[in-house]
């Protein structure tokens, strides 16, 4: 327990620490948070070789009354040990890079402040083990997301944070109302009791509306089609480092995390359900990209790819094979990678030219050729092409769509792939190619902190594709997988203990 009360304990008195003494070490602020994101990191791969899991713990001791546990859960399975991999690991390249990329902000310690904050939630989100400590947490990370979405204060970005508020906050107000509903028919807000009495009742109206609730709720903070509006503006105005969160962690976790747990482990994910996670990641993966080529502002091009990528997760998570549960997970992790460094490149970029328009741009492949390997790096990633990670995240996905009986899924999935590779050669070809566009001061592509935040994910691009492995996905992967596939029974051998 002490181990696991540190992905609270850390990031909150960090960041408490930078509030009232960070005019004495605002200089050190970007170490200190690295630090604090590597210590967590290394937690996590302590626990993933050293705990047998799954593992409830009831903080305070409370007693259950009439066999309903009452109180704060903390829940610690494969699953939730990925996610803390991810979060924790691209927190600490999202602090490093922020230490060259965020010199131009005054009050930095406010920054660092609310990324801790923002992980802080986020590591609550995985861990909670109840209704009310998800809420409590969600809105944690969705508050300072606002914030940091907002920070550089310009009137773009305001009214993108704004846009992000209202959205957010009717998202979050849909996802109370799920779970009030939910507390209605089952007296309790524990999700593995929760999911013991509703073990009866699946089909009940009540039970299929409060999936509807949760759906639409969820699928706002995971930016799914159709409820995606609030992305392409939030991801373009925030500073490089924040975009690179939303789009390779926040998304994930506030949304398809705990969609993953409510539907498989709570509801039950079994019916219609299963069909329309299919749909919407089919539509969300072909729309995504067809916007994404449409663009011309290089971060709402990323942002619209970002939202064809969730689509993929969505569509191999649906299809509730094993196989589609490992790839969705696989395809969740190398995009969390590929997608913070296309932003890093993105940031770069934009400190360059001072523009993010690409038809302004042009010829940075002299200017900028550290920052354009890289991004050839993570683009055939994202894309899918061999040998990087995402080649085989996207095969996997494919493969999962013909075992399941569904090729239709797989050659559009496989559609979706080359429109992604279409939307990364139109930046290669106006950003990087061709003349440079109008006078432009040559600026240092980038300073150490941000190579090697750079070179650091664009090692894991390919390292990442050795996941493929039997042998090593069965040890990382397919724990993971195996929450899912156990179903609501995970949530009972949770209650047995």
């Amino acid at each position: 327990m002490s181990e696991i009360a540190l992905y609270f304990v850390m990031p909150l008195a960090t960041a408490l620490l930078l509030v009232l003494f960070g005019h004495w070490i605002e200089r050190w602020a970007g170490a200190i948070v690295s630090a604090v994101f590597l210590l967590l990191t290394a937690v996590t791969v302590h626990l993933w070789m050293g705990v047998d899991f799954p593992v409830s713990i009831a903080v305070g001791g409370w007693t259950p009354i009439d066999g309903v546990p009452l109180g704060i859960h903390w829940v610690m399975d494969g699953l939730a040990l990925l996610m803390l991999g991810v979060i924790n690991l691209i927190g600490v390249v999202v602090a490093v890079y922020s230490i060259g990329s965020m010199v131009k902000f005054t009050k930095l310690r406010k920054y660092y402040a609310l990324l801790l904050l923002l992980g802080l939630g986020m590591n609550g989100v995985i861990l909670a083990g109840d209704f009310f400590t998800l809420y409590v947490f969600l809105e944690i990370s969705a508050i300072s997301s606002y914030i940091l979405v907002a920070f550089d204060r310009g009137a773009e970005a305001m009214e993108a944070s704004l846009k992000y508020q209202v959205l957010g906050g009717t998202a979050s107000m849909l996802i109370l109302m799920g779970i009030a509903l939910i507390y209605r028919l089952t007296g309790t807000l524990n999700m593995a009791d929760a999911a013991r009495v509703l073990l009866g009742m699946k089909a009940a109206p009540t039970v299929q509306f409060v999936g509807v609730l949760f759906l639409a709720g969820f699928g706002v903070k995971a930016a799914i089609m159709p409820f995606h509006a609030w992305l392409p503006d939030a991801h373009p105005a925030a500073p490089a480092p924040v975009s690179a969160l939303l789009s390779g962690v926040v998304v994930k976790v506030l949304g398809i995390y705990p969609l993953c747990r409510i539907f498989f482990h709570v509801i039950g994910f079994q019916g219609v359900w299963p069909e329309v996670w299919i749909v919407l990641g089919g539509v969300s993966l072909m729309a995504g990209n067809i916007l994404a080529l449409a663009q011309w502002d290089i971060k709402r091009l990323l942002a619209y790819c970002s939202v064809s990528q969730i689509g993929y997760i969505f569509l191999a998570l649906g299809l509730g094979t094993p196989l589609g549960l490992v790839a969705g997970l696989f395809h969740l992790v190398t995009h969390a990678v590929g997608k913070a460094l296309l932003f890093f490149n993105a940031g770069v970029i934009v400190h360059v030219a001072g523009n993010r328009d690409m038809r302004a741009l042009g010829g940075m492949a002299t200017q900028l050729p550290f920052t354009r390997r890289t991004y050839l790096i993570s683009a055939f990633s994202v894309a899918g092409l061999p040998p990087f990670a995402g080649f085989w995240s996207k095969l996997f996905i494919i493969v999962a769509c013909v075992e399941a009986g569904r090729p239709f899924w797989g050659i559009w999935a496989a559609i979706g792939s080359m429109l992604t590779l279409a939307a990364f050669l139109k930046i290669q070809k106006h950003v990087f190619a061709g003349e440079v566009q109008g006078k432009r001061l040559y600026v240092h592509e980038a300073v150490f902190s941000r190579k090697v935040s750079m070179v650091f994910l664009a090692v894991l691009c390919v390292l990442l594709g050795f996941l493929a492995i039997p042998a090593l996905y069965q040890q990382i992967l397919s724990p993971a997988s195996e929450v899912l596939i156990q179903g609501v029974s995970a949530s009972l051998e949770i209650l047995r203990q």
